[in-house]
């Protein structure tokens, strides 16, 4: 068997994937028994051709995100994410329920969230200010960006310096535009990308990840919710929401599902405004969605 050589997948096309090794990429199959290759995966391969290859081994991920397939089963969106960007604006209104599901998720799967309010160049909101300083007072990171007029692009350069990000986020809050302001020649890299593997067309529903030029990888993935509840519990849920985890070993019964148990911590903890009654009453919708333990 060939020597088998370290790469970085980029992207799926069509039925082969984009892997990168030093300055060359290679368009890769991947043998059967290998689970779902997912984009930021690091791998192993062999060579069949000058350029192309066979995926052999998925090396070891620090964290991984899912979203629903079919069957009830899940799929991995992207590996070995350092951050999660959750972009929001006043315009369209923030989806709160979004964006404590996308904290929750990276709670539990081993990634940073850090916030991103878009569009400041537009009118400030009360009741988002509010939420925002409730987040913070979590220890979430804020970023107050616009794309548009360039305000606070340099600190999140720098902030996603020497990491792999991914930005998520509901439709319209700018996504496109802050990933084309951070990646000025996407489309050279991406057509690159499909040319170098001779698929010819870049899909643009795949996710994608992009060295960035002032340092860092930034995995691009189109669509509203990429990663949903997938995988989740509901211990894990409560778990996912920072405010209740000093709480949770203090409710009455150990298998406290924090609705309307006795002796339940965290909805006490609501009802005296000790943590947000607005996210605990949120947690509850995302709870309804979420499977059985």
């Amino acid at each position: 068997m060939n020597t088998l050589q370290e790469g970085l997948v980029l992207s799926h096309l069509g039925k082969g994937i984009a892997v990168e090794a030093g300055e060359q990429l290679f368009l890769c199959q991947t043998r059967r028994k290998i689970e779902t290759v997912a984009v930021g995966d690091r791998v192993l391969f062999s060579l069949a051709s000058a350029d192309q290859g066979r995926i052999e081994e998925i090396l070891p991920r620090r964290s991984l995100l899912m979203r629903p397939s079919r069957n009830g089963k899940t799929r991995p969106v992207a590996a070995n994410i350092d951050n999660v960007y959750v972009v929001f604006a006043s315009e369209p209104a923030a989806d709160f329920l979004l964006i404590d599901q996308y904290l929750a998720i990276c709670e539990n799967r081993n990634i940073d969230a850090v916030l991103v309010f878009n569009k400041i160049d537009l009118d400030r909101n009360e009741n988002l200010e509010r939420e925002l300083q409730y987040y913070q007072a979590l220890g979430y990171p804020l970023h107050r960006v616009s794309a548009a007029d360039n305000i606070g692009i340099a600190e999140l350069k720098q902030a996603l310096n020497g990491h792999v990000s991914i930005f998520a986020g509901q439709s319209g809050v700018g996504k496109s535009s802050l990933t084309n302001t951070l990646i000025p020649d996407k489309e050279l890299k991406t057509n690159t990308i499909s040319a170098t593997t001779r698929h010819g067309r870049h899909t643009t529903t795949a996710a994608t990840l992009y060295h960035l030029p002032d340092g860092g990888d930034l995995i691009d993935s189109p669509g509203v919710a990429i990663f949903g509840l997938a995988g989740l519990t509901e211990r894990q849920l409560a778990w996912g929401y920072r405010e209740f985890q000093p709480l949770l070993d203090l409710c009455r019964f150990h298998n406290c599902r924090h609705v309307n148990d006795k002796g339940c911590a965290v909805k006490v903890a609501a009802e005296n405004n000790e943590i947000s009654m607005a996210r605990y009453q949120r947690f509850l919708k995302l709870r309804e969605k979420m499977p059985t333990d």
